[in-house]
């Protein structure tokens, strides 16, 4: 028998962190993933743990880098938590570390933005990837679980028709997706949540402002767009499962139903992805 792939590592580590500027604080809410590669194989094949790096060990060394570097920038972290394993243990060729974001916003009470009372709304989680070998380290940035819709400036037309198809055409439907968007970085931005906003309100745009005859269409230029804000990143995948909004049939009761009255669904749901990179 030969093991022929191996990984081990953390998952799940949740780390909450008070950045504190004066009266004013700011919530740092993450949820950490470790994952190492390397000369573990004895470890696997032999009993053999002598080159094994502990998962607890991973876990504290998750919360004591948050407390030493833990900032407002995710991806910063990342890659110090990335580089530190693949440094410091001479075993491990290959370190990835996942993050993923719980958003708390200020609330505003009075009119005002409270220095230290936050909400968290809706499921939409930034996250981040870092993955350090000794040959560097790759960082990629997202947003996972962004529920977007758009209730006009949609439609789906002139696709083959077989004896199974019954889907109608249309030029005017509702548009709704669970987005998750991942882009690659090709070099250090000033600062990442600047360009990380930026490149958010760029996705956004094509799919709010365009007509979209198809979701493929909407997805590249989307991307196309995140692409030309940001020189930083080199490519942009996108993944949107539809959000189906099916048209209720009011004939029967002598209603006329003229895209005002819609059942939305989630399965089953058709799964468009596309990856846009700089030519």
């Amino acid at each position: 028998m030969k093991l022929t792939s191996h990984q081990y590592g953390k998952s799940r580590v949740r780390v909450m962190k008070v950045l504190r500027d004066g009266a004013t604080h700011t919530i740092k809410e993450l949820d950490v993933s470790v994952s190492l590669s390397g000369d573990f194989e004895s470890s696997y094949t032999s009993g053999d743990n002598s080159e094994v790096v502990a998962t607890d060990t991973m876990k504290n060394t998750v919360n004591a880098l948050a407390h030493q570097h833990l900032g407002l920038e995710t991806e910063r972290f990342a890659i110090t938590l990335a580089e530190h394993f693949t440094t410091k243990y001479p075993q491990v060729e290959r370190t990835v570390v996942e993050t993923s974001e719980r958003v708390w916003q200020r609330m505003e009470i009075a009119g005002m933005p409270h220095p230290h009372s936050f909400s968290s709304q809706g499921n939409a989680r930034p996250f981040t990837r870092a993955v350090a070998t000794a040959g560097g380290c790759g960082v990629q940035s997202g947003i996972a679980d962004l529920l977007i819709l758009k209730s006009s400036g949609s439609g789906f037309s002139d696709f083959p028709r077989c004896e199974y198809t019954t889907l109608p055409e249309t030029m005017e439907r509702i548009m709704a997706t669970s987005l998750r968007a991942v882009w690659d970085w090709s070099d250090e931005p000033a600062d990442y949540n600047a360009a990380n906003a930026t490149i958010l309100a760029a996705l956004l745009a094509p799919f709010a402002e365009n007509f979209s005859p198809s979701v493929q269409t909407t997805l590249f230029q989307m991307a196309e767009s995140a692409l030309a804000v940001c020189p930083h990143i080199s490519q942009v995948h996108l993944a949107a499962p539809n959000k189906h909004c099916l048209l209720v049939n009011l004939t029967p009761f002598g209603i006329e139903n003229r895209n005002e009255l819609f059942v939305p669904t989630d399965e089953p749901h058709g799964q468009i992805e596309a990856t846009v990179a700089r030519a």
